[in-house]
């Protein structure tokens, strides 16, 4: 690190869990955020000012007028704009020494698999299903750990799933793929614009610690947070042993 480098994160460096040694780790990692919207933008704004060296935004979809009440990576001005374009403005705004590579497109399966592969941990944004089950899969193809978040109207919900862990369980294991659910977007139901600050804030903490290797993560864990109380609910979860994702990939291995 240089000396700008040193002042920029002393605040960091003075921390015993991180010191010089674990802002250095952040600076040699790589963060795929899949999604620049609400959750997107406190994950890529803190990720950003505490200096991980790489940071890969994905998102097809742009800039909304609507987007503006609770997505802080973006402006007015940029309304219009990719988001993810807009999203690198942004962060180069906060700390141009931080690489932001914006992708303005969907993250299906052959690109995740390409993604996944070069990151240091993955951040999951995004607000269905589809796209969450597909991230998974290439996260415990690949072997690299998974912060996911999800929040709508005023509920929210962050969980990691870190298949580098023989007994963690992987996102299909809480939600299996060939279970129905009920698709619920926030442009029906709307969102409590600070419960994304609070969820994605929280997903930019735990990959940090993981980046860092500090503290002990939410692997096998579930939080579940209810705004309108403030309450927030821990929910112990385990590996299934008939996952069709993590099961059949340890059993590939073996």
């Amino acid at each position: 690190m240089n000396d700008q480098q040193l002042l920029r994160y002393s605040r960091h460096i003075l921390l015993d869990d991180i010191g010089i040694d674990g802002q250095q780790r952040l600076l040699d990692s790589h963060a795929l955020v899949i999604g620049a919207g609400g959750l997107g933008s406190p994950v890529a704004l803190y990720l950003a000012s505490a200096g991980v060296g790489k940071i890969t935004l994905v998102d097809h979809d742009s800039v909304d007028l609507t987007n503006l009440q609770r997505q802080v990576l973006h402006t007015t001005s940029r309304v219009g704009q990719p988001k993810a374009e807009s999203g690198k403005q942004a962060l180069a705004a906060i700390n141009p020494e931080v690489e932001v590579v914006a992708l303005c497109k969907r993250a299906d399966e052959q690109t995740l698999a390409e993604l996944v592969a070069s990151a240091s941990v993955v951040l999951d944004c995004t607000d269905n299903f589809r796209t969450r089950h597909a991230i998974n899969r290439a996260c415990v193809g690949a072997g690299v750990p998974l912060v996911s978040g999800a929040a709508i109207r005023m509920d929210g919900q962050i969980a990691v799933f870190d298949p580098r862990g023989a007994q963690s369980a992987c996102y299909a294991c809480l939600f299996p793929p060939d279970q129905q659910f009920e698709e619920v977007q926030c442009s029906t139901m709307g969102v409590f614009a600070p419960l994304v600050g609070i969820i994605g804030t929280m997903q930019a903490a735990e990959a940090l610690k993981l980046l860092v290797g500090i503290g002990e993560s939410l692997a096998n864990r579930l939080l579940l947070l209810d705004a309108r109380a403030m309450e927030w609910t821990s929910i112990r979860t385990a590996k299934s042993p008939d996952c069709p994702v993590c099961s059949q990939a340890l059993a590939s291995k073996a």
